[in-house]
């Protein structure tokens, strides 16, 4: 327990402080000094060690003063503090229960009381540490599945963050995995679901540079939504981003690990219902950032219609597009699920260096 911890040892008596300095380093510790409270807190500012051995009666600062302020401070309230008091000083012990002390040893110190003293308060506090690691291991896996706008809503309005949906004009595009189904029955699952996430990964830097939100991935396909800007803006935000996927998807096909994929994918613009959604599970609580409606069906269905290495996009952001993208004419086709034929257009890639 002794191996690299630290003991801050604060007392006004220097020769006091060296015969406990002895000790401790005897025993594998390496030692500190302070002469009273506010040097005490000068030092743990500078280095926190791992404990404080802590007198009552010094200048400038006692020793409950500094233990108060110790315990107050977020950053050094779990540094235990073991209080050395007078023989029969019940009420130093009182007030220093009251200021946040975590033991008491009393003057003159008993060699064995102090060795054990010490190694309790530093297992204690070891367990203590090692517990909060862990939870912090939870919670930045839990992290995970909180989606990035969320976490911007609640940082900017913690208070009433604005998670619900609510309808606003987004673009979106939907990337899927050509012949994913093909490829599952020849690879296993995990070479597989790798091969997939390198790709994917690749992705994010795009998707983030032009300013999408990932809403979520089913296995094989990505949901990206953009509405940060007006709807020509954030329309051709997508189609830059959808072109640049393709493009990254082709590099990585002839550079990448594994077999090649190709993707295909769909873009649609309109209003939709676009926020946040809170599922609660047996696990705990899931939040996705997605859409909802007529449009975002659209986007999927031409995902699904189009051909690996083609980018198919609706009416409405062909019409946001045409002015900065060259676009080929598929004509009217029936899309499933849709009971209106839609003229599709398949975007190849800007005009002009756009």
């Amino acid at each position: 327990m002794s191996e690299d911890s630290t003991i801050l040892i604060v007392d006004e008596d220097p020769y006091l402080r060296d015969v406990l300095a002895q000790k401790l380093e005897s025993l594998g510790y390496r030692v500190v000094e302070a002469r009273n409270g506010k040097e005490a807190l000068d030092k743990v500012q500078q280095e926190p060690p791992d404990l404080i051995l802590l007198d009552v009666m010094m200048p400038v600062m006692d020793g409950f003063q500094a233990c108060r302020r110790l315990k107050d401070n977020e950053d050094t309230r779990l540094i235990p503090i073991v209080i050395m008091t007078a023989l029969h000083a019940k009420e130093d012990r009182i007030i220093g229960i009251e200021a946040g002390a975590d033991d008491f040893l009393t003057k003159p110190v008993d060699d064995r009381e102090l060795e054990a003293r010490i190694r309790t308060a530093l297992r204690t506090k070891h367990t203590i540490g090692k517990k909060l690691r862990q939870s912090k291991q939870v919670l930045d896996h839990y992290a995970k599945f909180v989606p990035d706008v969320v976490k911007r809503l609640v940082a900017a309005n913690p208070d009433a963050p604005e998670l619900g949906k609510r309808d606003q004009d987004a673009a979106f595009v939907f990337v899927d995995i050509s012949g994913y189904t093909a490829l599952s029955e020849k690879m296993a699952a995990d070479a597989l679901s790798q091969l997939v996430e390198h790709y994917f990964s690749a992705f994010l830097d795009k998707i983030h540079e032009n300013g999408g939100e990932i809403s979520g991935s089913a296995g094989d396909s990505l949901l990206i939504i953009f509405h940060h800007l007006d709807p020509v803006s954030h329309s051709k935000m997508a189609a830059r981003t959808a072109l640049s996927l393709m493009d990254v998807t082709n590099e990585l096909s002839t550079t990448g690990p594994g077999p090649p994929l190709s993707v295909h994918i769909g873009v649609s613009s309109g209003h939709a219902a676009v926020g946040s959604t809170r599922f609660e599970g047996l696990r705990g609580t899931r939040w996705v950032y997605t859409a909802e409606g007529f449009v975002t069906n659209l986007g999927s269905r031409l995902a699904d219609t189009a051909e690996a290495g083609q980018i198919l996009i609706c009416p409405e952001s062909a019409r946001r597009l045409s002015d900065a993208y060259l676009m080929q004419s598929l004509g009217a086709r029936k899309l499933a699920g849709i009971e209106e034929t839609i003229e599709i257009n398949c975007l190849k890639g800007p005009l002009g260096g756009v």
